[in-house]
């Protein structure tokens, strides 16, 4: 299996360590940010090396779902299908619906534990 490259977008570096560190030695590449922009970034830079983002809701200078919406409608050929998840301690149905209606594919709950990650990334990287 070739190796799946991962944009994980949190403001808190304990969360991503904690998120590379369960992937560390399985076939993932990590690209780590800390900020919204940053993220827009590194999705436009690398944009045919992405298969999935993993974007914390709550960032420190615009919202994830503000990302979510830039990513969406940048000129990346894969702006539509990308898998974007919505990695939030936000676990609330209603905020979960409000995710999906705002473009993300799916939500993941922190803390995040290990099983559902993995579940998560292989329902949506085959």
């Amino acid at each position: 299996m070739e190796n799946r490259t991962i944009l994980l977008c949190d403001d808190n570096l304990v969360n991503r360590k904690l998120v590379s560190a369960m992937l560390h030695g399985h076939a993932y590449n990590i690209i780590e940010t800390d900020c919204g922009h940053a993220c827009i970034n590194k999705a436009l830079q690398h944009a045919e090396e992405i298969d999935l983002v993993l974007l914390d809701i709550s960032l420190k200078d615009i919202s994830g779902i503000e990302v979510c919406h830039a990513i969406r409608s940048s000129s990346m050929a894969n702006a539509q299908s990308l898998p974007i998840i919505a990695y939030t301690a936000h676990a609330l149905e209603d905020e979960h619906k409000n995710y999906i209606s705002n473009g993300f594919s799916d939500v993941l709950t922190k803390p995040v534990v290990r099983e559902v990650l993995f579940s998560m990334l292989a329902k949506h990287l085959g």
